[in-house]
């Protein structure tokens, strides 16, 4: 048994990521109803709480992906998309937030 070490990082992206999967697959069911705008603000501001975990982890990359994610679910500047693509996108959206609250290690500092 030896002394408790403090951690170096910590994965402070990984609540908002799966927040906003699990909010991205239940609006699937509000898809098509005036209610879906709730589903908008709700993913574009975990996309962008996650972008600013990605830039205090340095790992430039992920905004790549999640700054279009924040664009296109943006609720002000509304970009009507439908069908199966929307849907679709919906899906990947869902899996790259998992992916970058997993992957993304924020450094602790003391």
């Amino acid at each position: 048994m030896g002394t408790p070490v403090e951690p170096t990082f910590s994965r402070s992206a990984l609540a908002p990521g799966l927040l906003g999967a699990v909010i991205l697959l239940g609006g699937l069911a509000l898809l098509d109803s005036e209610s879906y705008i709730i589903i908008r603000y709700a993913v574009s501001i975990l996309a962008l709480i996650i972008c600013v975990f990605a830039v205090q982890s340095k790992a430039y990359l992920w905004l790549i992906a999640l700054v279009p994610i924040a664009m296109l679910w943006n609720p002000i500047v509304v970009i009507e998309l439908h069908g199966q693509g929307w849907v679709s996108a919906q899906f990947i959206a869902a899996l790259v937030f998992i992916i970058v609250g997993v992957r993304t290690k924020v450094p602790v500092h003391q």
